[in-house]
């Protein structure tokens, strides 16, 4: 059965976009035990795995049934736009002990057996204890896990939230919200958000908006739901993933390296989707003085367009730079 998000007047007014490092972190420790997860991530497991066995993620992994409800308090609603792992962790270690002893209370409860485990048993009974725990795991995760590849991932993100920004100014709500997911159906009659999940859920917004999350671990799924006091919000996979772990090198055809140079070559090809100088420079291992003069170039010859978003400068092509771009043999 489907979620079913029903707007109401102010609602649409108050739909945002969002991105976050704790939820992108949860994520991951998810796809650590999810097979079915893990294709696109290959490269990034390969490298993470000595990390990931120093961390017992055992605990949090008891809270991730297959089905049903998660601790919706381990991975809240971002607090803003762009909130940093700092600020979402810290809002994590301070949640109410009754509010977290209700979610361990169902989530634990969707896997026969979970609620008798040891570590079960633990979370019941010291509630309080297992925030601050679980936190500590989350953090270490992050670390671990996510954070040395943080710049990457949020320049997927942020491109995922620079196009979707557009698409909804170039054919409103109703455009954004076909488009997003397969899973996403828009019932204009009844101004309704049907999210295809295995459960049912039926959830007015009663003018809190709702909060777009796209997410780089969350494929293949949409996820939804969050109850009150949580803002509605629904995560889903982020344009893109296909290519994110892939080097640069790899992306780039061998003539165009010899027509323009390697380096110029590998900054053309590695914008897939828009991306800031800073961000780029890290996918390439490059300098982001080297980075910035070769984007320069790049513009001035027409292969490239730039614009501001928020506190930075995205780079994209434009239709002769991806024409440029495209592997044509060598």
């Amino acid at each position: 059965m489907p979620y079913h998000l029903r707007f109401g007047e102010a609602d649409p007014l108050r739909i945002r976009f969002a991105i976050s490092p704790l939820w992108e972190t949860h994520s991951a420790v998810r796809v650590l035990a999810r097979p079915r997860q893990q294709g696109y991530h290959l490269p990034w497991l390969r490298r993470i795995a000595g990390a990931a066995r120093g961390i017992d993620l055992a605990p949090l992994q008891l809270l991730m049934p297959r089905r049903g409800h998660s601790p919706d308090f381990l991975y809240p609603p971002p607090l803003g736009p762009a909130a940093t792992f700092e600020e979402e962790i810290g809002a994590v270690r301070e949640t109410d002990p009754a509010l977290a002893l209700t979610d361990f209370e169902r989530a634990l409860a969707e896997t026969p057996g979970a609620a008798e485990t040891t570590e079960g048993r633990r979370l019941l009974a010291d509630p309080a204890d297992g925030v601050a725990r679980l936190a500590d795991l989350l953090e270490a995760a992050w670390e671990a896990l996510i954070a040395p590849d943080w710049p990457r991932l949020r320049a997927l993100l942020e491109a995922d939230v620079a196009y979707h920004s557009r698409r909804l100014a170039e054919g409103g709500l109703e455009r954004l919200l076909s488009e997003l997911h397969p899973a996403f159906d828009w019932a204009a009659e009844t101004a309704t958000l049907r999210v295809a999940y295995a459960g049912e859920h039926d959830r007015p917004l009663d003018g809190q908006g709702l909060v777009l999350m796209p997410s780089v671990f969350t494929w293949p799924d949409v996820v939804s739901g969050f109850d009150p006091p949580w803002q509605p919000t629904v995560a889903y996979p982020a344009r893109g993933i296909g290519g994110l772990w892939a080097e640069a090198r790899d992306r780039t055809p061998e003539v165009l390296a010899r027509l323009f140079g390697r380096v110029r070559a590998d900054v053309l090809c590695a914008l897939d989707e828009p991306m800031g100088t800073t961000a780029l420079a890290h996918r390439l291992g490059r300098a982001p003085s080297s980075v910035s003069a070769h984007l320069a170039v790049l513009r001035d010859a027409g292969l490239l367009t730039s614009r501001r978003y928020g506190h930075q400068v995205l780079y994209e092509r434009t239709p002769l730079g991806i024409a440029v771009s495209q592997p044509g043999g060598d």
